[in-house]
């Protein structure tokens, strides 16, 4: 089988979200996916895109039933390690072709992964098929009106084999993605090499006066 992009990434994406910054940038995008999804006990929920398993962690001690997705079986082997003992299914399998039924999550979320998919427009579709009707869709990218997106642009540029195969995407694009009316915010309205004591007075302000250009772009709406 050919490796997954995200293959060799695993150890480093983990330790990312270790350091100072990494654990405030966990800590507010968790914040917003909770408060877009709100899962409740019980749900059965779909993560597509899970990687290690840190965002589905907060998922699952809400009480809900998670599904695991990940194209990478090194990241989706950390998910399930990480998960191990709570109510948590993984498999592998591509986010382009979901491989369920219609309509048989109470919710589903993804967490910066379609901006790794070139025909989003047929992720989302597939996120809202397998969704039961009325229930809630988040998806998270990298927005490209962020200065964390130029940054990325530019180690692009300089040779970064993950960053050259990124789709950077503005609250509009994703606006003319999903289906019907939606829900956009954004949050990280901080540079990544901000003081960590400077950073939440950042976010505060950043989410106040700024509130489209965060890196962390989130978009929710509801199945009809």
């Amino acid at each position: 089988m050919k490796p997954a992009l995200f293959d060799g990434w695993t150890d480093r994406y983990d330790r990312w979200f270790e350091t100072p910054v990494g654990r405030l940038v966990g800590q507010y995008e968790s914040a917003l996916l909770l408060e877009l999804l709100n899962p409740r006990p019980g749900e059965k929920i779909l993560d597509v895109g899970c990687g290690t398993g840190l965002f589905t962690q907060d998922v699952l001690n809400c009480g809900a039933v998670v599904t695991g997705l990940d194209l990478s079986g090194p990241m989706l082997a950390k998910a399930l390690a990480r998960n191990s003992g709570l109510a948590f299914a993984g498999l592998c399998a591509d986010m382009c072709a979901l491989p369920f039924p219609d309509n048989c999550f109470d919710q589903v979320f993804s967490m910066t992964a379609i901006e790794f998919a070139a025909d989003a427009g047929g992720v989302v579709a597939e996120l809202d098929r397998v969704a039961r009707r009325g229930g809630c869709v988040v998806v998270a990218t990298l927005n490209s009106l962020s200065p964390w997106a130029e940054r990325r642009k530019q180690k692009a540029q300089n040779g970064h084999d993950l960053f050259q195969k990124i789709w950077f995407r503005s609250p509009d694009d994703m606006r003319v993605l999903v289906p019907g009316r939606s829900s956009i915010k954004t949050a990280i309205h901080f540079p990544k090499d901000a003081p960590v004591a400077d950073i939440p007075a950042m976010e505060r302000n950043g989410r106040i006066h700024q509130p489209d250009s965060g890196a962390f772009l989130a978009v929710q709406w509801n199945k009809d």
